[in-house]
């Protein structure tokens, strides 16, 4: 029944190829009707005679009824598809701006072929054809067009610009059809969520192969609408490069905003039993910390899971099965694995966590929460005490003895400097997207700038401790000072004592040597906390030799070592060491001794100097103080001597 058409149209192209091109005056119609002659005769349609299309036109006058155009006598099929579309159907039901044959491919008298680039068809145009409704605000708005701005994206993304270079980027109709559109929720349309694989892969073959085998593509085919396809991941109009910031494929992006979507979502962990912590766990791991943090090249979960292949890590051919974890972690870290199994890789608090970890978390939580709460009380209490009772100062032009020498005030600056810098590039790496930590990130990816000053930061520390111990074997009097901070009876008396004296069971602190206490506390914790940390350090930073020769809790421990202790010193710092040094009001608004050498005069009077006898009020205060009196004496002659 169709073959009469085609038949009646070929004859009709060997008259038109056999005929001398006609003149423009040689168009009848033209004498009546409003004709461009050179456009017609240019056209797809200009081999034909007027009454091929207008049926019924032969008659002058005409009957009212003719000259309607009927595409289908030479395009029955496609018209046919049309009809069948979502355009034809809405059509059909009445709506005049549906588009029909010349809305898309213009005017019957002007239609030119596809391949010409003056065609609205052609690859360069047909965005812009299918914009003129899909990107049309009011359109969109009237029609209930759920796709908003697609033009837009299609322009930027990789297809587009490809399309633009004047290379083979696919265009609407590659991926939506041409005359048989269907919507996306039809599983007719080329891009119903089942069939966007088959759709893909008429360009990326051999990935789309590759997807039907992983666990995603196996769970696509078998009709679960939440398994991801190409669309998912990738973005729909706006597909950019992996290597843009923009696409959900950038390697910083997929934990969170690809993979972590679905990972991350409990309606779906839930319904199809997937492992809810395992995003948390990674974006909390070293991987993820510098991933946030802006570094491309460290691992991602395409990384270690594969990209189009994912399979689940219990199926030998899975990148994570234990069998092939070791040269999946081997990419980065050669020889990882070799003598020892990796074992867990994504754990948390609750879920995973090998038990040496564990205890160090629980011990190094009750020691911050004593240590810092009690250091913070001791000081308020003493803070306290001095506000309701000002210590007495010395005349302005009294002097305190040196208590830094110049190797002491070197070493404390070096310290001083480097543990700043550790501390803030340390965390910046902890808390990547706070705003304090923008600065040194801001080179991450491309100068590694917080990695290098961190490790930088901790060669200098060490050498300051190197010099240090230089200082020490060299200078006698920088020994003896460092003998005496060896804790001993006298410092419990002392801390004994001050405690009566927070409570106003002594009218004045109790008498000390040049160290007392807190300079002891001091020194002993910094002595720990360097070796500490220059050990869990470097663990981390020589990962790989590590992980050759040692099995991976290692790396974790010394993690869990490497932030705890960092949090125990620097609160230390700031609750203990900064108040002795600048809010204490016998010193405030600041201890000289680490530029000068030498300690504001109302430091040693509060140390060296003990309540007068017969000087009291006679009341029990400086009763007690007189009778202790000898005890104190005896208790800080040891020190005093250093």
């Amino acid at each position: 029944m169709r073959a009469v058409p085609w038949v009646t149209l070929l004859v009709l192209l060997l008259c038109a190829a056999a005929a001398p091109p006609r003149a423009a005056e040689a168009i009848p119609c033209a004498d009546c009707h409003e004709l461009e002659p050179e456009s017609y005769e240019a056209s797809a349609h200009g081999f034909l005679e007027c009454g091929d299309c207008h049926a019924g036109t032969d008659e002058v006058p005409h009957a009212e009824t003719a000259g309607e155009v009927d595409c289908a006598t030479c395009h029955d099929g496609i018209v046919e598809e049309y009809r069948a579309s979502v355009h034809g159907r809405v059509r059909a039901e009445g709506t005049a701006e549906a588009p029909d044959c010349q809305v898309c491919h213009g005017g019957i008298h002007t239609v030119l072929p596809a391949a010409d680039e003056a065609s609205p068809v052609h690859g360069l145009r047909l965005a812009e054809t299918c914009g003129s409704c899909h990107a049309d605000p009011e359109k969109v708005a009237r029609y209930g067009i759920k796709l908003v701005r697609p033009l837009e994206a299609y322009l930027k993304s990789v297809h587009g610009q490809l399309l633009a270079a004047g290379g083979a980027g696919p265009t609407c109709s590659d991926c939506h059809g041409s005359h048989g559109i269907q919507p996306a929720s039809d599983p007719r349309s080329t891009v119903f969520h089942q069939r966007v694989p088959e759709t893909c892969g008429s360009c990326h073959g051999s990935i789309a192969e590759i997807y039907r085998g992983s666990v995603h593509g196996t769970a696509s085919a078998r009709g679960l609408r939440e398994a991801p396809v190409c669309t998912d991941c990738h973005g729909e109009h706006r597909i950019v490069s992996p290597r843009e910031k923009g696409s959900p494929v950038y390697a910083t992006n997929i934990p969170k905003m690809t993979c972590g979507r679905c990972h991350g979502d409990l309606r779906l962990a839930e319904k199809y039993d997937l492992a809810l912590d395992r995003v948390p766990a990674y974006q909390d791991s070293y991987h993820g910390l510098a991933g946030r943090s802006g570094r491309l090249t460290v691992a991602h979960c395409g990384s270690c899971h594969g990209v189009h292949d994912t399979l689940p890590s219990s199926d030998p051919r899975s990148h994570t099965h234990k069998d092939n974890l070791a040269a999946t972690c081997g990419q980065c870290h050669p020889g990882a694995g070799q003598r020892f199994a990796i074992g867990t890789v994504h754990f948390t608090a609750d879920n995973g966590e090998h038990v040496s970890v564990r205890w160090v978390r629980v011990i190094y939580l009750w020691l911050i929460y004593l240590t810092v709460g009690g250091m913070l009380l001791h000081n308020l209490l003493d803070l306290r005490r001095k506000v309701l009772t000002p210590p007495t100062r010395p005349p302005a032009d009294a002097t305190a003895a040196e208590r830094m020498s110049p190797g002491f005030r070197i070493a404390h600056a070096t310290l001083m400097v480097s543990f700043v810098v550790l501390v803030y590039t340390g965390f910046a790496l902890t808390y990547p997207e706070a705003r304090w930590a923008q600065p040194v990130l801001a080179w991450e990816d491309s100068l590694g700038l917080r990695g290098w000053l961190h490790r930088g930061a901790s060669i200098v520390m060490l050498a300051a401790l190197l010099f240090h111990l230089l200082h020490l074997a060299l200078d006698r009097r920088a020994r003896a000072c460092i003998a005496a901070m060896r804790p001993g009876r006298e410092d419990l008396h002392e801390l004994v004592e001050r405690v009566r004296y927070f409570f106003g069971r002594r009218p004045e602190p109790p008498r000390t040597g040049t160290l007392g206490y807190p300079e002891k506390l001091e020194y002993l914790a910094l002595m720990w906390g360097i070796v500490v940390m220059a050990i869990s350090g470097f663990v981390l930073w020589f990962d790989n030799l590590v992980l050759r020769w040692l099995p991976k809790w290692i790396t974790d421990l010394a993690t869990a070592i490497h932030f705890y202790e960092a949090v125990l010193a620097s609160l230390a710092i700031l609750v203990w060491h900064l108040y002795f040094v600048v809010f204490d009001p016998v010193v405030y608004p600041m201890d000289t001794a680490w530029l000068t050498g030498r300690s504001p005069a109302a430091r040693a009077a509060e140390r060296r100097t003990a309540p007068q006898e017969g000087h009291g009020s006679g009341g029990p205060e400086a009763e007690a103080a007189a009778t202790d009196g000898a005890d104190d004496r005896a208790a800080v002659n040891a020190a005093r001597r250093s």
